[in-house]
Parts: structure tokens; sequence; C-alpha cells
């Protein structure tokens, strides 16, 4: 077993978020799945700006708060407790537009 303990994973440097990826592709040879957590301060937005697209299809579930999430021209409202899919190549970008902190758990899976 394998534990990653979240005060321990150094954040990513992404402006005004607190990005961690707690288990990596390369956590076991072959590795598939790249898990982690980030905490998005009001106001602030994934990518800084415009859509950015991966290459994994992204699985995530919205713990706490609410925000926007915008695939191409469309924009959906996520709140917590909900789960998305995002397959691989779409461009995507996250908005908190709320008024706390949004907590949101994600996993890119690379296809077989």
């Amino acid at each position: 077993m394998l534990i990653a303990r979240g005060q321990e994973v150094q954040a990513e440097a992404v402006p005004d978020v607190v990005l961690k990826t707690m288990l990596p592709f390369d956590i076991i040879v072959g590795g598939k799945t790249r898990f982690g957590i980030v905490t998005i301060p009001p106001g602030s937005r994934i990518p800084v700006s415009g859509l950015a697209p991966h290459d994994e299809d992204e699985y995530s579930i919205l713990i706490k708060g609410t925000m926007l999430t915008t695939i191409g021209e469309t924009v959906h409202r996520i709140h917590a407790g909900d789960s998305t899919l995002i397959p691989a190549g779409e461009a995507h970008a996250v908005y908190n537009d709320g008024e706390g902190d949004c907590v949101l758990v994600w996993a890119l899976v690379k296809r077989s």
C-alpha cells in the first residue's frame, strides 16, 4: 500500500490555488492514473486564461463549494457532491465564482 499524506506533498506552482498531485503516474511502473486535490479560492481560475485540454480523461468530485466549469462554449454549474468526467482532449477551465474555497479531488486516467 502507498500512502500520500497531504501535509507532506508539495503544492505545484499554479497562481492562487493549492494544487497537489498526491499520486503521480510514475508511482508504479506503467501507471495510468494520476490523482490529486486542488483548493481553489474565490475568484481564481484554472487555467488563468483560456481553455486547456490534456491527454487523459479527467474524473473529479467537488468536495466543497460551487464553481463554473467551461467546456468549449458551454458553462456548467458544479456543486459540492457533483462528479464530472471530461474526456481526453476536451479543452476546459474551472472558475470559483463563490464566496468560499472550492475543494476538488481529481484523477487523470490514461486510456489503454
